[in-house]
């Protein structure tokens, strides 16, 4: 299997791993899992980990506190990079998010990827004061504090500002969107662009995710000015397994709990569907390397993308089948991406 097309530019890209904290078993032990989990994705030369942030709802995502866990994580590793996918802006106050952003980033040795994003499950916003159809509004006025914060603008009367300074902050900020109008947005203030692991569709017949994210990606790349650098964030469903039985095992919980977002978007599955295209139509990936290598090879998206990230949700398998994941997805970023792992290739179990 032969790898995607490749980019026109000369930059290496770089492999995640994304989790969204919804192992069974106790937040201490989804936070332990997670964090055994980063320490593996640097082991077998993963760049970059991410977590999602999720207020109050257990089933949606275990984590709340984003810059603690990442903070815990930067202790536990030395290279690997430490990225938020997303911080819920409108929900936070942008100064304290500044202060965590720039504490995190210095005791990382400047290892942290700031996304941040006006998503969030809509009755998490009461409990802040906000209301959901105000998100946009809110989004806006604290991403241009948090901004003012991280270039290092007077915030008090007598000249305070924020400490510890982390105008570098400022060149790794990502900001999440489904849509291409908010991509160009993006696109202009110079940001990464972080790309969901599916795309909403209001029909089954509806293109394809990475159909959907090529015309996001092209209003991105127009919109940077000159002289910027894309920086484009592919979250892509992945589980890979070693043998093709123990994929089959998995396939019927990854379309059993991803019907919920067909469910969501109330769309009747057609009469006669396959499992195979059931999991396409849901943009879950599950398999040995080689049927991974070969649902994914048909995601254009990815040969776009600087970074890729794989992530287990919504399949959301046991902490031991998602370190074995994480293994064997190295192999797969090789033959599928212009990546090669960051350190020495180790023993696969």
């Amino acid at each position: 299997m032969t790898g995607l097309a490749r980019r026109t530019d000369t930059t290496r890209q770089r492999l995640g791993f994304f989790t969204r904290l919804l192992d069974d078993g106790t937040a201490l032990q989804r936070y332990r899992n997670a964090l055994e989990q980063f320490v593996r994705a640097e082991e077998v030369g993963f760049d970059t980990v991410w977590v999602a942030q999720h207020h109050f709802h257990e089933a949606e995502g275990g984590l709340p506190s984003p810059f603690v866990l990442l903070a815990q994580a930067a202790a536990l590793t030395v290279r690997i990079r430490l990225g938020t996918g997303i911080v819920t802006l409108p929900l936070e106050a942008p100064l304290r998010v500044a202060e965590d952003a720039a504490v995190l980033h210095l005791l990382s040795d400047g290892r942290l990827e700031l996304g941040i994003g006006s998503g969030g499950t809509p009755s998490s916003f009461a409990p802040f004061g906000h209301e959901p159809a105000d998100r946009a509004a809110i989004y806006d006025r604290h991403r241009e504090a948090l901004v003012a914060a991280l270039r290092g603008e007077q915030l008090t009367a007598d000249g305070g500002a924020l400490y510890p300074a982390a105008p570098a902050v400022l060149d790794v900020i990502w900001e999440a969107t489904f849509s291409a109008e908010g991509a160009a947005r993006i696109g202009r203030r110079g940001n990464g662009l972080m790309l969901s692991r599916t795309q909403p569709r209001r029909e089954w017949a509806a293109p394809s995710s990475p159909q959907l994210q090529e015309a996001i990606v092209d209003a991105y790349l127009a919109a940077l000015p000159a002289g910027v650098a894309p920086r484009i964030l592919a979250s892509r469903s992945v589980l890979v397994v070693d043998t093709e039985a123990e994929a089959a095992s998995w396939i019927r919980r990854g379309i059993d709990r991803g019907r919920s977002f067909v469910d969501a978007q109330g769309l009747a599955v057609p009469a006669g569907t396959t499992d195979a295209e059931l999991l396409a139509w849901l943009d879950v990936h599950i398999g040995t390397p080689e049927q991974v290598l070969a649902t994914l090879g048909a995601d254009t998206v990815l040969a776009r993308a600087t970074d890729v990230a794989f992530q287990p949700h919504p399949v959301d398998p046991p902490h031991e089948t998602v370190l074995r994941s994480i293994e064997l997805s190295a192999e797969v970023g090789r033959e599928l991406l212009d990546w090669s792992p960051a350190v020495p290739a180790v023993a696969l179990r």
